[in-house]
Parts: C-alpha cells; structure tokens; sequence
C-alpha cells in the first residue's frame, strides 16, 4: 500500500513539474510580447530566452535522459546456490516467511550494508529479475540473528513492492535533479524548479521512510525484537569501524602505493583486536537526529517502533554468520580481486604492508625538513650527513628556524631535536637495525630488529643539538649499526599524496610573473584548496556551472593524480599571503624564489560550499 502511493505521489508531482515547465514557458512568451511592444524585439528576446532554454531545454534533456536511462550493471561477487548453499537456504526460507520471491542472485560487496535491486518493467507494472546485496563485513562480524533480521528487511522491500514501484519515484529523482543540474544558479527560472524540486524531495522522503518502517516489521517477523533491535544497533557501530579501518590501516598505504593482500580478512581482525573500543560504541544511545529529507528514519525511533511490534515466536541463534560461509576467507579475496582496483599498486602481507607505508611516510617526513633546509642554506638538497655538519658547525638554529616560525632561533634549535630524532629513526630503519611492528588493537611501534623493543632515539637526537655532543652521538649511533648515510632526501619537491579538499573556488582569475602564463595576464582557474597546498586548473570554462564542474573533478580524479595533472602550489613554497580585499578575494603570494602571484575571486565563480571562500581566507591568513 505505501509503494502504491508514493508511485501515486510521484507520478503526480512529476507531472505537476512539466506543468510547470509549461507555464514558466507561457509566462515567457506573453513577457516577451509585452516587452516587444514597450521596448524592441533583441530586449525583449535577450529577456526571454533564458527563461525558454531553462524551462524548455533543461527540461527536455533532462526527460530524454530519463526515459533512455537504462539499470545500472550489477556489482559485487555473485555466490550461486553451488557456491554457497547454506546463505540461499536461509534467503529462501525467509522469502516464504515474508511471502515474496526468491532473489534471482545474490552478490557479495564491501560495504557495511546489505540492499535489494529490481530491474522492473515499465515503471515497475512488470517485474523483473532481483538482486540481493549482502556486505562482506556483515557476513565476517554479524550473529546468524542479526543477519536474518537485516535479510527479512530487505526481503521485505520487495514483498512490499517498494522496489519494483519505486522505479517511477527513482526516474522522477533523475528527471527533476537532471533539470536543475542545467540551469545556472542566477537564473530565476531555476529557483523555482529548485523550491518545486524541495518539495518533491520532502515529500517522495516521507514515503521511503515509511517503507522502511513497514520493512522492519519483516525483520521482527523473522527474528524478533531483540535481534531486530540489535542488527539496527550494530550496523552504525561497524559502519564507523569499517571507516575508521580504511582510514588508519588502508588508506596512507593505498596512497603511497602499497595494498594489503587480504583487505577483508584485516578488517576482521581489527574488529577482533579493538573489541573493548568498539564495545563502548555499542553502548552509546542510538542516534535520534533526522532530517525531512533522509531516506531512513533515526535509529532510534525504528528502535522504537520494533518495541511496539508484538513479538512472534522465534528462536534465537547467536552463532556467527559466518558459519554460512565456510570459505569467508577465500570470498574475501575473490572480492578483493573482482572488486577493489589493485593497479599497480605493490600487494604485500600485512605486516610488509603496514612497514612498507610507514617507511614510505616517514621517508616523505623527512624530505619535508630536507626541503626546508636546502631553502635556508640555498642548496639544491640536503642529507642526514650534511644536516649533522650543519648542527656541529653551530647552525642548528638556523635550520630549525622555518619549522618553528613562531619561536625564537634559540627555541627552534633545541624544538629541533623533533625533526632530527625521525631523520635518526628512518636511518635506523634502512640500516636494518629498526623496523616497524604491525598490531590490530593499537598504532604499529618501531622496535630493534634484534629483540622487538621500542627503539628510542630521542636522547641521541638531544645529545647531537648539545656543544661538542656531536661526536659522541656519532659514535653511539654507528655502535648500533645505524649508518647516516643511508638517509637522503628523495623529493626536491612536495606533492599531494595523502592530501584532502578542504575548499574549491570555480573561475578565479591567477596572474602574475610567478604563474604557468608569465606575463600574458590573469588566467581564470578553479582553485581547489587542499590541506597540504593549492591546486589551479587553468581555462577551466564558463563561470557558469563551476560548482558542478568541481563536484564532478573531484568526484572523478583523485587528489593527488588531480594535483599531478594541474599546477601545484604547496604551502611549504609560499613565504607569505597578502590580502587587499576579502570580498571578493583579492590577495597576492610571495614563494620562497621571489616569485609573485595574484589570486582574485570573481562575482560570478562559483563555490564548492557555501564556506569556501572563508576556508580559502583563513590558509592566506594563516601564511
């Protein structure tokens, strides 16, 4: 009944959007009339024609589009009934519990969720073959409970006919958010479309979430309130595990160049070494937050609604889920493999991989303090050797100044045992005296190679900064066998591996005898505004449709390949930022080889986020 009614409510209010279409063309027309006989026929036509392509083109495009859109392909690893027997059983026997079709396949995915897909027929009046999502972490951290209840909820989609009749919502979405994607943000014909296209949004929100409601009444059906309740709890808690895993395990690796060789297998064994973490997460409150516009009600008021639900008679079943899949371990590789583009990216072992990135990071650590201080001594690069002579000839200071621009000289030199005591630590590790420890339940430790303890390097780096300490630190450091020359600097230059997008502004213009173009005149560029430096694309194209240019750059390249392709200005080249006028921005940049730049905002570029001029003014500040 509810998957009636928002097809009812959405082929409704997609017709009232192409009624309004027709009459914010007519309104056009007779305007247009009306200013050609006050005015002249190239006024009035330099008036109307924005309105007409908005109302009219837009929306044809976007309705073409529509109605050619074909189903996405589906994804993951599929698993036959041949390939896993026990996982088909129970999705049958709970497809007769909640009286609907069996899926016709069921694939496997690495994300934290599990979903259902129909390719129904004209919009929905006819079925068509189904696809059952099951995400690999559920499988790998799940009781055989809580997999049940959240495989009746998706069953329970489909016997509420939710997937099948949400086709014409779904192509509703497409045609109305098509539309508004091709009217410019200044026009006024696409204001109303956006406030009409809100109103849509609220109203199709309200009827999903109703489904979903009605699909945890499947869920309780099956497996009671208890495991119902449960599964709602748990998948956040992992969804939170699974980003935080990519983030700190994965990710810096990933970068660099390196892949684990069992990217599912470690997440299970993250889980397993950070229980007493994940269990405090468990206790908290379920979220009660929501907005009109989301697709699923807070977790708390399903919670809610799962207690008000009489009880069935189930029978409980806390054993893993995993038990459904004897080869989870081998699924997770195939998933891996089918599933996650390795490229060329090193596949290592766990404890390889995890020594391999921080190596690697800590190798771009160090070339960061040899940067800076190749720019104070005015050298093309440094090493290790060449920083020791610099500290024993009583320069330490000097050096050290740039990376503590807010102390004294005097300061900056002993702060510097910092950065020294990691140049040591990485001379250690390619010595092969050193090497880094790889654990599950906390950060990996870099232990001596001989004993596996913490190797402490900071009263050598100390005892290097004192008068006439050099020479004893000297020797001290080759008794245990770590040679200083073996670490050197490897980048003259900074890039953006590992780098995130804080802002982006489209269309600014960038001069200057510091620029790519010399001294031809400002260049209009989208400027993307990174943690780690500015990335300028230069003659990105019209004013018109910058936000939507930078969602879809950002949204296709990643950031360091983007930085790669485009002028990259790191932050650590730039010796200073003023700003004449903050609205529109209007600054000037000065880098360390005397270089100028300007950088200034136009009327009519378009931001990321409504806050990324103030995230672009607060870096120049902060120079």
């Amino acid at each position: 009944m509810v998957a009636a009614f928002r097809a009812a409510v959405a082929a409704v209010m997609l017709a009232g959007f192409y009624v309004l279409a027709l009459v914010m063309f007519v309104a056009a027309i007779l305007l247009g009339v009306w200013l050609g006989s006050v005015t002249n026929a190239a006024i009035a036509a330099k008036v109307v024609a924005p309105v007409v392509i908005a109302s009219v083109g837009a929306v044809a495009v976007a309705l073409w589009r529509t109605l050619r859109a074909k189903p996405e392909p589906p994804h993951g690893l599929p698993l036959g009934p041949d390939q896993a027997p026990y996982l088909w059983q129970l999705v049958h026997e709970l497809a007769a519990v909640v009286r609907t079709r069996v899926p016709d396949e069921i694939r496997i995915v690495p994300d934290v969720n599990a979903a259902v897909v129909e390719h129904s027929r004209l919009l929905g009046l006819v079925g068509g073959r189904r696809f059952l999502y099951v995400g690999l972490p559920l499988l790998q951290v799940f009781t055989l409970d809580q997999l049940r209840s959240v495989l009746a909820h998706e069953l329970g989609h489909y016997s509420g006919r939710h997937t099948r009749l949400g086709a014409i919502a779904y192509r509703g979405r497409m045609a109305i958010g098509g539309t508004i994607g091709r009217i410019g943000q200044y026009n006024v014909v696409g204001w109303v479309f956006k406030a009409y296209a809100r109103l849509y949004l609220l109203v199709d929100s309200a009827v999903v979430r109703r489904q979903e409601f009605e699909a945890d009444q499947a869920s309780v059906q099956v497996a009671g309130r208890a495991a119902a309740a449960s599964a709602l709890r748990e998948v956040p808690v992992l969804a939170a595990a699974w980003d935080f895993y990519l983030a700190t395990y994965v990710e810096a690796g990933w970068e660099l160049g390196y892949a684990p060789d069992d990217l599912f297998g470690g997440f299970r064994a993250m889980v397993d070494g950070r229980k007493a973490e994940l269990d405090e997460l468990r206790s908290a409150e379920p979220s009660r937050k929501g907005s009109l516009l989301d697709t699923h009600p807070p977790i708390a008021e399903r919670i809610a609604a799962i207690a008000r639900t009489p009880e069935p008679p189930t029978y409980r079943d806390g054993r893993p889920a995993a038990l459904l899949l004897p080869d989870l371990a081998g699924i997770g590789r195939r998933l891996q493999e089918t599933s996650v583009r390795i490229g060329t990216r090193t596949v290592l072992p766990w404890p390889q991989f995890t020594a391999a990135t921080l190596t690697a990071r800590m190798q771009r650590q160090a070339d960061a303090v040899f940067r800076s201080i190749a720019r104070t001594v005015r050298v093309p690069e440094v090493n290790l050797p060449m920083v020791l002579d610099l500290i024993a000839a009583g320069r330490a200071g000097e050096i050290a100044e740039p990376l503590f621009p807010d102390n004294t000289r005097r300061e900056a030199a002993s702060m510097f045992a910092g950065p020294l005591e990691l140049l040591l630590q990485l001379a250690a590790v390619r010595s092969g005296v050193a090497g880094f420890l790889h654990s599950w339940s906390g950060p990996a430790k870099l232990v001596t190679m001989r004993d596996s303890e913490p190797m402490e390097l900071r009263p050598l780096a100390e005892l290097a900064l004192q008068p006439n300490g050099q020479y004893e630190a000297r020797r001290r450091l080759a008794n245990m066998g770590i040679n200083v020359q073996t670490v050197g600097q490897v980048d003259r230059r900074a890039d953006a591996v590992g780098a995130s997008v804080v802002a982006a502004l489209a269309n600014v213009k960038v001069g200057g005898p510091g620029t790519p173009a010399g001294e031809q005149g400002p260049v209009e560029h989208d400027l993307v505004v990174l943690d780690k430096g500015l990335v300028l694309i230069a003659n990105p194209g019209k004013s018109d449709g910058g936000k939507r240019r930078l969602q879809q750059s950002l949204a296709q390249t990643p950031v360091a390949e983007l930085a790669a392709q485009n002028w990259f200005l790191p932050y650590e080249e730039i010796v200073s930022a003023s700003v004449a006028k903050r609205v529109p921005v209007r600054a000037e940049l000065v880098l360390h080889d005397g270089r100028r730049i300007t950088v200034q905002e136009t009327w009519s570029g378009e931001q990321l986020a409504k806050d990324s001029r103030d995230v672009l003014l607060k870096v120049l500040d902060s120079i």
